[in-house]
């Protein structure tokens, strides 16, 4: 896994807290959990270094480089169900450079950046000279304009996604890349670029479109305290699942995790056993 670890400030019914932050926090402490063993590479300032401990405790290999500054989102919720929130930033750790990504093989290799100049094309190129890539694009399509995040187009988006394996997206940023709502024809037409199997997450449940076959899932959770790292703990562990299942199965087990992890806030940090309890209650949806 490669991207920013944050220091986010969450903002809910105006009462704010500092949380560690970033896909690859959130990622690397669930894939723990459900047994995969995961490297991540990250930037940030050497004050904030023994915040990595939280990871490391977890059996996560981390690889970090000194920044300027350690990267930051405030995330402001303004509905009772945690759905919506205002993303601004408050720090940006800078971009990595290839000296920062040390020489291990890896089945997958997880780009995930949590805002646009983290990681360039040419780097993105090097990795998928590696193995197969895996994607999540908030990090090329959130943008720093001033005080806020904002979605843009991504400008290389063709040339990017030619060489990404695994793709993950939410409903807005499918919207941004492709101007359609609808998430299945997005998913569609996303993969014509080159993905082979695309995560689209939304309020309800995930999406994943592989070999021209959707697969969905929905989220059940009895609340939504742990809402701030959702799509990056879906993403991971569908990823880590994969390894050893189609994506029928890793779509399903993805959402059952992510089921969990909505109801406390942080990582996921559950059983197997309590995943297996929760798909055992799904019904799987018929492919499309």
């Amino acid at each position: 896994m490669i991207g920013h670890f944050a220091k986010d400030r969450l903002v809910v019914d105006r009462t704010s807290e500092t949380a560690s932050g970033g896909a690859v926090y959130y990622g690397s402490v669930a894939l723990r959990r459900i047994g995969v063993r995961v490297a991540v590479v990250t930037r940030l300032h050497p004050d904030d270094f023994s915040l990595l401990s939280e990871m490391e405790a977890e059996g996560v290999q981390v690889f970090a480089t000194p920044a300027p500054e350690t990267s930051g989102i405030e995330n402001i919720y303004t509905a009772a169900d945690m759905e919506r929130r205002i993303c601004r930033p408050l720090s940006f750790a800078g971009p990595f450079s290839p000296q920062d990504i040390p020489d291990l093989r890896a089945q997958i290799y997880l780009v995930a950046p949590i805002m646009a100049g983290e990681v360039s094309l040419s780097l993105l190129k090097s990795l998928a000279q590696r193995g197969p890539v895996a994607l999540d694009v908030q990090g090329f399509v959130r943008v720093r304009e001033g005080d806020e995040l904002v979605f843009r187009d991504w400008p290389e988006k063709a040339e990017a996604l030619a060489m990404v394996t695994y793709l993950k997206l939410d409903h807005a940023e499918a919207e941004v890349l492709t101007g359609l709502t609808d998430v299945q024809a997005a998913a569609r037409q996303i993969a014509a670029y080159g993905p082979r199997e695309i995560m689209i997450t939304h309020n309800e449940g995930v999406l994943v479109y592989a070999g021209e076959q959707a697969h969905e899932a929905t989220f059940t959770p009895r609340s939504m305290d742990g809402r701030t790292g959702r799509g990056d703990t879906c993403f991971a562990t569908y990823l880590g699942r994969r390894l050893s299942t189609p994506p029928e199965e890793a779509c399903r087990f993805a959402a059952a995790v992510t089921t969990l992890k909505l109801e406390r806030p942080g990582p996921f940090r559950g059983t197997l056993a309590e995943v297996e309890a929760i798909m055992a209650q799904q019904s799987p949806t018929p492919e499309s």
